[in-house]
Protein backbone atom coordinates (compact mmCIF):
# COMPACT_ATOMS: atom_id res chain seq x y z
CA UNK A 1 0.00 0.00 0.00
CA UNK A 2 1.50 3.27 -0.78
CA UNK A 3 1.21 6.03 1.50
CA UNK A 4 -1.08 8.16 -0.29
CA UNK A 5 -3.26 5.50 -0.59
CA UNK A 6 -2.49 5.63 3.69
CA UNK A 7 -3.61 8.90 3.96
CA UNK A 8 -6.84 8.73 1.93
CA UNK A 9 -8.18 5.57 4.77
CA UNK A 10 -11.21 7.99 6.06
CA UNK A 11 -10.77 8.74 10.54
CA UNK A 12 -13.45 10.45 12.14
CA UNK A 13 -13.63 14.10 13.74
CA UNK A 14 -10.80 17.09 12.28
CA UNK A 15 -7.37 15.83 12.50
CA UNK A 16 -6.52 18.62 10.62
CA UNK A 17 -4.36 19.69 13.63
CA UNK A 18 -1.94 16.95 14.15
CA UNK A 19 -1.12 17.05 10.43
CA UNK A 20 0.49 20.01 10.96
CA UNK A 21 4.30 20.34 9.38
CA UNK A 22 6.27 20.68 12.52
CA UNK A 23 8.23 24.24 13.77
CA UNK A 24 11.70 23.73 14.36
CA UNK A 25 12.12 25.17 17.32
CA UNK A 26 9.64 22.95 19.16
CA UNK A 27 10.72 19.70 17.08
CA UNK A 28 12.98 16.61 17.86
CA UNK A 29 13.83 13.67 15.45
CA UNK A 30 14.16 10.27 17.71
CA UNK A 31 15.94 7.37 16.25
CA UNK A 32 14.92 4.51 18.04
CA UNK A 33 17.20 1.35 18.45
CA UNK A 34 19.54 1.46 15.61
CA UNK A 35 22.13 -0.28 17.20
CA UNK A 36 25.28 -2.27 17.04
CA UNK A 37 23.27 -4.99 18.70
CA UNK A 38 20.44 -5.08 16.40
CA UNK A 39 22.32 -4.52 13.18
CA UNK A 40 26.10 -6.01 12.69
CA UNK A 41 27.53 -8.26 10.62
CA UNK A 42 27.51 -11.63 12.41
CA UNK A 43 23.51 -10.94 12.56
CA UNK A 44 23.36 -10.90 9.03
CA UNK A 45 24.82 -14.20 8.15
CA UNK A 46 23.47 -15.80 10.87
CA UNK A 47 19.47 -14.34 11.10
CA UNK A 48 18.27 -15.16 7.47
CA UNK A 49 14.80 -14.93 8.56
CA UNK A 50 15.42 -10.94 8.94
CA UNK A 51 16.56 -10.71 5.75
CA UNK A 52 14.29 -8.15 4.80
CA UNK A 53 14.66 -6.01 7.72
CA UNK A 54 18.80 -6.06 6.93
CA UNK A 55 18.14 -4.92 3.52
CA UNK A 56 15.75 -2.18 4.19
CA UNK A 57 18.19 -0.58 7.27
CA UNK A 58 20.62 -0.86 4.65
CA UNK A 59 19.18 0.37 1.57
CA UNK A 60 16.02 2.62 3.15
CA UNK A 61 16.78 3.38 7.22
CA UNK A 62 20.38 4.38 6.74
CA UNK A 63 20.42 6.75 3.70
CA UNK A 64 17.24 8.48 4.57
CA UNK A 65 18.07 9.09 7.97
CA UNK A 66 21.02 10.24 7.38
CA UNK A 67 19.55 13.18 5.25
CA UNK A 68 17.46 13.69 7.65
CA UNK A 69 19.65 14.18 10.66
CA UNK A 70 21.91 15.89 8.81
CA UNK A 71 19.41 18.73 8.03
CA UNK A 72 18.26 18.29 11.39
CA UNK A 73 21.64 19.37 12.61
CA UNK A 74 22.49 21.96 10.27
CA UNK A 75 18.90 23.70 10.99
CA UNK A 76 19.34 23.01 14.92
CA UNK A 77 16.57 20.78 15.69
CA UNK A 78 17.45 18.35 18.14
CA UNK A 79 18.48 14.64 17.72
CA UNK A 80 17.97 12.38 20.60
CA UNK A 81 18.54 8.47 20.48
CA UNK A 82 17.14 5.44 21.90
CA UNK A 83 18.78 2.19 22.45
CA UNK A 84 18.16 -1.11 24.65
CA UNK A 85 20.64 -0.73 27.43
CA UNK A 86 20.23 -2.20 30.56
CA UNK A 87 21.26 -0.10 33.87
CA UNK A 88 23.38 -3.47 35.04
CA UNK A 89 25.92 -6.16 33.89
CA UNK A 90 23.62 -9.08 34.04
CA UNK A 91 20.24 -7.74 32.76
CA UNK A 92 18.46 -7.91 36.06
CA UNK A 93 16.62 -4.32 35.65
CA UNK A 94 14.99 -5.41 32.27
CA UNK A 95 11.22 -5.56 31.51
CA UNK A 96 9.75 -9.18 31.98
CA UNK A 97 8.95 -9.11 28.29
CA UNK A 98 12.55 -8.41 27.02
CA UNK A 99 13.74 -11.25 29.86
CA UNK A 100 11.56 -13.67 28.44
CA UNK A 101 11.82 -12.72 24.56
CA UNK A 102 15.94 -12.30 25.08
CA UNK A 103 16.54 -8.86 24.55
CA UNK A 104 19.65 -8.05 26.42
CA UNK A 105 22.52 -5.08 26.12
CA UNK A 106 24.72 -4.51 28.75
CA UNK A 107 25.60 -1.33 30.62
CA UNK A 108 28.17 0.35 28.64
CA UNK A 109 28.47 -2.55 26.20
CA UNK A 110 29.29 -2.24 22.61
CA UNK A 111 26.11 -3.92 21.54
CA UNK A 112 24.55 -0.26 23.28
CA UNK A 113 25.95 1.58 20.70
CA UNK A 114 24.51 3.41 17.92
CA UNK A 115 25.59 1.68 14.77
CA UNK A 116 28.42 4.10 13.20
CA UNK A 117 26.38 5.51 10.01
CA UNK A 118 24.03 7.38 12.23
CA UNK A 119 26.46 7.69 15.17
CA UNK A 120 25.66 10.47 17.75
CA UNK A 121 27.36 13.84 18.24
CA UNK A 122 29.07 13.66 21.53
CA UNK A 123 26.72 16.38 22.71
CA UNK A 124 23.54 14.56 21.61
CA UNK A 125 21.01 12.87 23.91
CA UNK A 126 21.08 9.14 23.84
CA UNK A 127 18.45 7.36 26.21
CA UNK A 128 18.71 3.96 27.30
CA UNK A 129 15.74 1.59 27.99
CA UNK A 130 14.96 -1.46 28.46
CA UNK A 131 11.52 -2.14 27.64
CA UNK A 132 9.45 -1.52 24.05
CA UNK A 133 8.44 1.86 25.72
CA UNK A 134 10.31 4.55 25.60
CA UNK A 135 8.05 7.10 27.23
CA UNK A 136 6.99 4.27 30.04
CA UNK A 137 10.45 3.40 31.09
CA UNK A 138 12.61 6.14 30.76
CA UNK A 139 12.93 10.14 31.51
CA UNK A 140 11.84 10.50 27.94
CA UNK A 141 8.67 13.10 28.63
CA UNK A 142 10.49 14.96 31.11
CA UNK A 143 13.51 15.54 29.06
CA UNK A 144 11.11 16.91 26.52
CA UNK A 145 9.54 19.05 28.39
CA UNK A 146 12.23 20.47 29.57
CA UNK A 147 13.52 21.37 26.09
CA UNK A 148 9.77 22.68 25.27
CA UNK A 149 9.05 20.24 22.40
CA UNK A 150 5.75 19.73 21.05
CA UNK A 151 6.82 18.14 17.96
CA UNK A 152 8.21 14.66 17.73
CA UNK A 153 9.61 13.19 14.41
CA UNK A 154 10.38 9.24 14.59
CA UNK A 155 12.88 7.04 12.64
CA UNK A 156 14.31 4.06 13.48
CA UNK A 157 13.18 -0.28 14.08
CA UNK A 158 10.82 -2.02 14.32
CA UNK A 159 8.10 -0.13 13.11
CA UNK A 160 5.72 -2.11 14.49
CA UNK A 161 6.77 -2.74 18.19
CA UNK A 162 9.32 0.20 19.82
CA UNK A 163 8.42 2.59 16.87
CA UNK A 164 4.91 2.06 17.02
CA UNK A 165 4.44 2.43 20.64
CA UNK A 166 6.66 5.68 20.53
CA UNK A 167 4.11 7.43 18.22
CA UNK A 168 1.00 6.02 20.36
CA UNK A 169 2.58 6.75 23.89
CA UNK A 170 3.43 10.27 23.02
CA UNK A 171 0.45 10.91 20.98
CA UNK A 172 -1.53 9.96 24.33
CA UNK A 173 0.87 12.63 26.11
CA UNK A 174 0.03 15.60 23.77
CA UNK A 175 2.78 15.36 21.31
CA UNK A 176 2.27 15.64 17.99
CA UNK A 177 3.63 12.98 16.30
CA UNK A 178 5.37 12.52 12.72
CA UNK A 179 6.48 8.96 11.53
CA UNK A 180 9.43 9.07 8.75
CA UNK A 181 8.41 6.33 6.37
CA UNK A 182 11.40 5.49 5.02
CA UNK A 183 13.11 6.08 8.03
CA UNK A 184 11.52 3.05 9.67
CA UNK A 185 11.68 -0.44 9.10
CA UNK A 186 10.36 -3.75 10.24
CA UNK A 187 10.93 -7.84 9.00
CA UNK A 188 8.78 -7.71 6.22
CA UNK A 189 6.98 -4.98 3.69
CA UNK A 190 3.26 -6.62 4.82
CA UNK A 191 4.33 -5.66 8.81
CA UNK A 192 5.75 -2.13 8.00
CA UNK A 193 2.27 -1.32 6.17
CA UNK A 194 -0.08 -2.40 8.51
CA UNK A 195 1.74 -0.86 11.18
CA UNK A 196 1.08 2.20 9.04
CA UNK A 197 -2.64 1.91 8.74
CA UNK A 198 -2.70 1.09 12.23
CA UNK A 199 -0.40 4.52 13.35
CA UNK A 200 -2.69 6.78 11.15
CA UNK A 201 -5.04 8.05 14.31
CA UNK A 202 -1.70 8.67 16.17
CA UNK A 203 0.79 10.79 13.79
CA UNK A 204 1.01 11.98 10.06
CA UNK A 205 3.63 10.02 8.40
CA UNK A 206 5.90 11.28 6.12
CA UNK A 207 8.93 10.73 4.31
CA UNK A 208 12.19 12.16 5.10
CA UNK A 209 12.38 14.23 1.73
CA UNK A 210 9.16 16.03 2.69
CA UNK A 211 10.59 17.04 6.32
CA UNK A 212 13.78 17.83 4.88
CA UNK A 213 11.72 20.07 2.68
CA UNK A 214 9.88 21.48 5.90
CA UNK A 215 12.91 21.73 8.13
CA UNK A 216 15.13 23.74 5.57
CA UNK A 217 12.61 25.54 4.34
CA UNK A 218 12.17 27.16 7.88
CA UNK A 219 15.77 28.20 7.45
CA UNK A 220 16.09 29.68 3.70
CA UNK A 221 18.68 27.11 3.65
CA UNK A 222 18.71 24.33 0.54
CA UNK A 223 19.07 20.85 0.48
Amino acid sequence: MLRSEIDDIPLEGDVSFRQRAIENDRAVLLVVDLQKGEYNEQSRSTRPEKSYLWDRIEHSVIPSGQRLIDACRRSGLEVIFTVIECLTLDGRDRSLDYKVSGIFAAKGSWEAQVIDPLAPLENEIVISKTASSLFNSTNFEYVLRNLGIEYVMVMGIMTDQCVETAVRDGCDRGFLMTLVEDACGTTSEQRHQESLIGMKGYCRVRSSDELIEEILSQTGASQ
